[in-house]
């Protein structure tokens, strides 16, 4: 996993609870690297869920709802960072369309030993976007999180459901975006 992800995390636990916090969550965890990340290293993604469910017993918050959390954080930091992938896309379902064969061609330049998840449009219409996710760190909370933040970037709120989904694609979670109507 990028180490990208996991400075971003440290951060998110910095911002949100404390230093001290993240301090006892890499201390509970004990990484081989010492919690030692870097932006451009890779990491087992067993360390990320480690940490997760360190600092979930820490905060009493349910991992699921910290991941979600951390997606919508990482959204913000993308949009920051390379608004001109944001810029390009006209809404929120423009966007999520170019998150596998634009957004990811990118990031594979720039990190070309990312493992990243698949994400497929299989339906859409002016209301209503049907999105595949698929990785084998089912990770589809983040996925909500960002997909959320997302929505917001964009202005256009929308109700985000996810389900597990076994298709001709093969396994994976079927997100819904349904746009709400004002």
């Amino acid at each position: 996993m990028l180490g990208l992800v996991f400075t971003e995390f440290v951060e998110l636990v910095e911002e949100k609870f404390s230093p001290e916090t993240a301090d006892a969550v890499l201390t509970e965890v004990a990484s081989p690297h010492g919690g030692a990340y870097t932006a451009v290293g890779n990491y087992p993604h067993e360390e990320m869920v480690a940490m997760v469910g360190a600092l979930s017993r820490h905060t009493g918050v349910p991992a699921g709802d910290l991941v979600k959390t951390f997606g919508g954080h990482l959204l913000h930091k993308f949009a920051a960072a390379h608004g001109d992938m944001f810029a390009r896309q006209a809404n929120l379902f423009d966007f999520v369309a170019s998150i596998h064969g634009e957004i990811h061609v990118e990031v594979h330049k720039l990190y070309d030993q990312a493992t990243l998840p698949r994400f497929a449009v299989l339906r859409r219409d002016a209301q209503t976007l049907h999105l595949l996710y698929q990785s084998p760190r089912r990770m589809e909370q983040l996925a909500q999180g960002l997909l959320e933040q997302a929505a917001v970037h964009y202005g256009e709120p929308c109700d985000i459901r996810h389900a597990p989904y076994d298709g001709p694609e093969g396994p994976g979670v079927l997100f819904t975006l349904v746009k709400r109507l004002s």
